[in-house]
């Protein structure tokens, strides 16, 4: 099959699905929900343009296509443990520039740059904190050498680090005014989060306003916990002292984010630094 690139933890789930004939064994082995295991079946089979596991039996069992792909998928995954340990075994060296939104910043990178540093202690690293499509030009550019950025429409490079709907976040117990506008905290323009959620309270007719505009998410959090209005936000990367809003007439619900690791060559420490930060992300979800 002539298959486009595919995350390795697509090609992972369904590797253990074919293996254990099921989907709710194949949840079990991985530490995922069978939701999740469902839904990573189902893009890999978008992304492959064709029918990989037949679903109409109490046993999943995988069509033809899929058995040309299974060979396949276990070369690609043995190739990527190798590399693994090959990584862990020679001393990385050298200078990595890395780009990544600051939501991610600001609550789960410290643990896994903390982490990354004791096991490559001669890798040199420079930071850049910023929106995603900011992050995307620098990257573009050549400015950087890996990036932590939420997809944009349309640009399907990176692998993914997990995908969630954008949340309603804000000071524990706030509640909008159904009959006012609804009062947004909102980084600058082009933030990825701040073009959805304004997207969509215009399809659905909400009236808002913009209470509060910060580059920074200090900035936005503090307005948050004030209680100055609502902002969306990554419910997984939640700033302390807020809390996930529930969806309603109010607050409607919105579209989901991806989020994803670039980091295109060969280069050994930038393959390792990626590593980490998916490992990270398979660890918490």
């Amino acid at each position: 099959m002539n298959m486009p690139d595919i995350a390795l933890d697509l090609l992972r789930t369904f590797v253990t699905v074919a293996e254990h004939g099921s989907f709710t064994a194949a949840a079990r082995s991985l530490d995922l929900r069978q939701s999740t295991v469902s839904q990573h079946i189902r893009r890999l089979e978008a992304q492959a343009g064709r029918r990989l596991i037949d679903r109409d039996t109490h046993r999943v069992a995988l069509t033809p296509d899929g058995e040309a792909l299974l060979d396949q998928a276990r070369a690609v995954l043995a190739a990527s443990e190798r590399l693994a340990r090959h990584l862990a075994a020679v001393p990385l060296r050298g200078r990595l520039r890395l780009g990544a939104s600051e939501d991610f910043v600001l609550s789960a990178l410290p643990d896994v740059l903390a982490g990354f540093a004791r096991r490559h202690p001669e890798v040199d690293l420079e930071l850049r904190a910023g929106l995603s499509e900011h992050l995307y030009e620098a990257f573009d550019a050549g400015q950087l050498d890996l990036i932590f950025v939420k997809r944009r429409s349309g640009d399907r490079r990176g692998t993914l680090a997990w995908e969630e709907p954008i949340a309603w976040v804000g000071r524990e117990g706030w509640r909008a005014d159904a009959d006012a506008p609804l009062p947004l905290l909102l980084y600058p323009p082009p933030s990825v989060t701040r073009a959805r959620a304004i997207a969509t309270l215009e399809e659905v007719g909400r009236t808002w306003r913009v209470a509060f505009t910060s580059a920074s998410l200090t900035g936005l959090s503090a307005a948050a916990r004030a209680g100055l209005g609502v902002m969306p936000h990554s419910a997984r990367l939640l700033p302390a002292g807020l809390a996930v809003l529930p969806s309603g007439e109010s607050l409607p619900p919105l579209p989901a984010m991806e989020f994803v690791v670039i980091a295109p060559g060969h280069d050994p420490a930038t393959a390792a630094l990626a590593a980490a930060m998916l490992g990270w992300s398979r660890r918490v979800r």
